[in-house]
């Protein structure tokens, strides 16, 4: 999404993050709360409840969610920390912006369709697999749905609409795929400094003593839920491993109390996506595409996942009420 919103900022000549704030808080929420993303569709599994509850119940707390930590925090930031708002004219890791002619531009469809075809990929796949009872077409879709080969194909399908439907010959796309790799290589390195960080913590066994803390502590389910997952995100940096691991820790409390397991997935869902700093890779790429320093990342995006997350409790506490 980043491409479009860095065009429409520059046109309007606009910051680029009055655009991006909004759209970075819009897509974590639907990352942490909302099925078919797979860390909540597991999650869900894992409390043996129903998607179609999570889904509608995810959908009630990510309207308020959404509005608090888009433009509501938008609006503060740009109050208090205004040296982010500045305009942009390029974003390195998206190379030179060059205009088109609009006869010469793909359709609206093909364009929506290249840019979103790993996120169907994996929504097909993720949907389909939940009504698939095993055997090689399941072992076939999950295979499709994988981020890594999701990606791949959606390469694949981008060369044809992008390349040779627009009559481009193989070595000018070849030229385009060299250039945006050398765009972003630096950028590469340094998300995969990020996840080693996060792997070397995992394998050291930190979510394992976190869960001993946990063991005789006495506190509402919802809470317990998001606070055991928000410190395992904290420590561990995957927003998905902290997710899992927390679900599988607070689970049995469901059967303890008798809470609604589509609200318990949702306080984990938003305990998964609490201060996303240094040791998750998505900290590194918000840092480098929206041209941040490490303290303004800090300020901007690690808030902006706090307050997200806090709001997100917040919200699953009210709908709990109501329920």
């Amino acid at each position: 999404m980043l491409p479009i919103i860095f065009v429409i900022a520059k046109e309007l000549e606009i910051p680029l993050l009055t655009l991006a704030i909004p759209m970075a808080a819009t897509l974590n929420v639907m990352h942490g709360f909302i099925p078919p993303h797979p860390a909540p569709t597991a999650i869900s599994g894992i409390m043996s409840a129903d998607i179609g509850q999570v889904i509608l119940y995810g959908l009630v707390v990510a309207i308020p969610t959404i509005i608090v930590s888009g433009p509501v925090f938008n609006s503060f930031l740009r109050k208090f920390y205004p040296r982010v708002y500045r305009i942009q004219e390029k974003i390195p890791g998206l190379g030179e912006v060059k205009e088109f002619k609009l006869e010469q531009t793909p359709s609206f469809w093909m364009s929506a369709s290249t840019a979103m075809m790993p996120v169907i990929l994996i929504g097909i796949a993720t949907v389909l697999g939940s009504f698939l009872s095993g055997g090689a077409l399941q072992q076939g879709i999950e295979f499709i749905g994988e981020p890594d080969v999701a990606m791949l194909l959606s390469l694949l399908f981008a060369m044809y609409t992008m390349g040779y439907k627009q009559n481009r010959s193989m070595k000018e796309i070849s030229t385009t795929i060299e250039e945006a790799v050398t765009q972003i290589a630096m950028m590469l390195f340094i998300i995969g400094g990020g996840g080693a960080l996060k792997q070397v913590l995992v394998e050291g066994g930190i979510s394992e003593y976190i869960s001993s803390l946990f063991t005789d502590i006495n506190l509402s389910p919802i809470f317990a839920a998001w606070l055991v997952t928000a410190i395992l995100r904290v420590s561990l940096g995957s927003s998905t491993v902290a997710a899992m691991t927390g679900a599988g820790l607070v689970a049995p409390l469901i059967a303890q109390t008798g809470v609604n397991p589509a609200l318990m997935v949702l306080a984990v869902g938003a305990g998964s996506i609490f201060a996303d700093h240094v040791n998750d890779a998505g900290f590194w790429m918000i840092k480098e595409y929206f041209g941040l320093s490490l303290k303004e990342t800090f300020i901007t995006w690690t808030t902006l996942t706090s307050v997200l997350s806090v709001t997100g409790l917040v919200c699953v506490y009210g709908l709990s009420l109501i329920l």
